[in-house]
């Protein structure tokens, strides 16, 4: 027999269907995969991650560091630099994510065959 969890996202009212949210987010995926070779600048992950706007970047970097995924530092300089970069528990997310980006680069050509049959049949 299993143990119960103490979070059970089938669950309407269980906390963890937000981090699922979170986590399943294209901004998050990319910035967590992007942040796995060390610490990188805002503007650094703003000229990588191609698409995302200042503002969704700053709310995605927020987001992720209050569910404690990455961490931000303020380097004492003149003008101040700030790094982000993932936590032992956003490192932890690199190889789910990483199946998932793979998964999803392997398969959009059928993806993308199934979608144009349901397209002409509509």
């Amino acid at each position: 027999m299993s143990t119960p969890r103490p979070y059970d996202p089938f669950a309407r009212d269980c906390p963890s269907r937000r981090l699922l949210d979170r986590i399943g987010d294209r901004w998050t995926v990319l910035l967590i995969t992007t942040l796995e070779d060390g610490p990188r600048r805002f503007s650094e992950l703003l000229r990588t991650v191609d698409g995302i706007s200042q503002k969704m970047l700053t709310q995605t970097l927020r987001s992720l560091e209050a569910d404690g995924l990455v961490l931000r530092t303020v380097h004492p300089e003149i003008p101040p630099r700030v790094e982000y970069e993932l936590t032992e528990l956003g490192r932890s997310l690199l190889e789910p994510l990483g199946a998932l980006i793979g998964w999803a680069t392997d398969h959009m050509g059928e993806v993308q065959t199934s979608r144009g049959a349901v397209s002409a049949t509509a």
